[in-house]
């Protein structure tokens, strides 16, 4: 068997260049050279905290590449075609599935986490889950298509209006493409929040309205001065603005959380009864996937960036060979460091 270079996790904190077998595809699968692949932040606790399902393990959901090799039963896809794909592997059997919600699936494979995913030189994936490129999206903008879905699926799960205030609270990776995307959209006025000043500057650079340290500035404050934003999305994942998507948005509003909790969210009964006495709409967004599978998230991303809607590498902070290792994840938990989008090209 001829192998490949790959980054593979062998234990907490252990990942190591090794080669390996090239994975067989099957007649309904392509081959893909992996030209980018990009570190998620749900990647940072499965490097460096173990918390992965198996051992060893390839990771890498977010990346793209040319087409190698293509089974027998591939028809709308090519050798040499430039690509991306979509990681979730949904079973197609369970309620979720039928009823075209591929994210809610019961018994689902994910590239990268259940499955060796994108941080190797070749990954194997069905057809069904690949997306075309088209000339204007290079190699690392294709490596960004699935955290714009994942920004894109967020906003879509409410409705916005055009010309309307919205809160983002997070300047990294999601919450910028969301900034990208509210714009692209047509929403009116931009709020992002966060602690650091460069990401906020990037904000501004992209498009953000306003920014606002919380660090620095009364958030209550400044709001009963200027007004409360109808909606607000959560990207940061912080228990802090979790809570305070509650107290910052007004009546009526509508909440979004996309970023992952890792502590516990303490809600004290006046914040909590805001969403009673405003009738605040809130709800979560989980992954980027729609029917047909893998969704019109997907399709648009790509449109977004084609018409220049979106600028996925003006994120891109920090780019790293294969051989970089464990420092490539490393980084991003540096507090030292401006990092928002770190990218393997290999």
């Amino acid at each position: 068997m001829k192998k490949m270079k790959a980054l593979v996790m062998k234990n907490v904190s252990e990942i190591e260049l090794e080669e390996i077998e090239i994975p067989n595809y099957k007649d309904n699968e392509v081959l893909i050279r992996v030209k980018a692949c990009g570190i998620c932040g749900s990647d940072l606790p499965r490097a460096l905290d173990g918390g992965v399902h198996s051992f060893p393990i390839v990771l890498g959901h977010e990346f793209s590449g040319e087409v190698d090799k293509i089974g027998n039963n591939v028809k709308n896809i090519k050798v040499g075609d430039r690509v991306t794909a979509a990681p979730l592997l949904p079973c197609g059997k369970c309620v979720y599935c039928k009823v075209g919600k591929p994210s809610m699936c019961q018994s689902y494979g994910f590239l990268g986490s259940r499955e060796n995913g994108a941080m190797a030189e070749y990954i194997a994936i069905k057809e069904e889950n690949v997306i075309k490129l088209p000339e204007e999206v290079d190699f690392l903008s294709g490596a960004m298509i699935e955290p714009i879905t994942v920004a894109i699926h967020g906003i879509e799960r409410v409705k916005i209006v055009a010309g309307e205030s919205v809160f983002i609270f997070g300047a990294g990776t999601i919450g910028l493409l969301v900034l990208q995307c509210l714009k692209a959209i047509g929403a009116g006025k931009i709020y992002v929040v966060d602690v650091v000043d460069d990401k906020l500057q990037l904000a501004k650079k992209l498009g953000a309205d306003e920014v606002i340290n919380s660090l620095k500035v009364d958030i209550l404050k400044y709001l009963n001065e200027n007004g409360k934003p109808s909606a607000v999305f959560e990207t940061s994942g912080s228990s802090i603005a979790q809570k305070q998507c509650l107290d910052v948005v007004d009546k009526l509003g509508k909440i979004v959380y996309i970023g992952t909790s890792t502590r516990d969210v303490n809600i004290p009964p006046k914040s909590f009864e805001s969403i009673l006495r405003g009738e605040i709409n809130i709800t979560g967004s989980w992954m980027s996937y729609s029917a047909p599978f893998p969704g019109y998230e997907w399709d648009t991303a790509v449109r977004f960036i084609k018409e220049g809607k979106i600028n996925p590498k003006e994120l891109i902070t920090n780019t790293y060979k294969l051989e970089a290792g464990i420092n490539a994840f490393k980084i991003m938990r540096d507090k030292t460091q401006l990092t928002v989008k770190v990218m393997f090209e290999i």
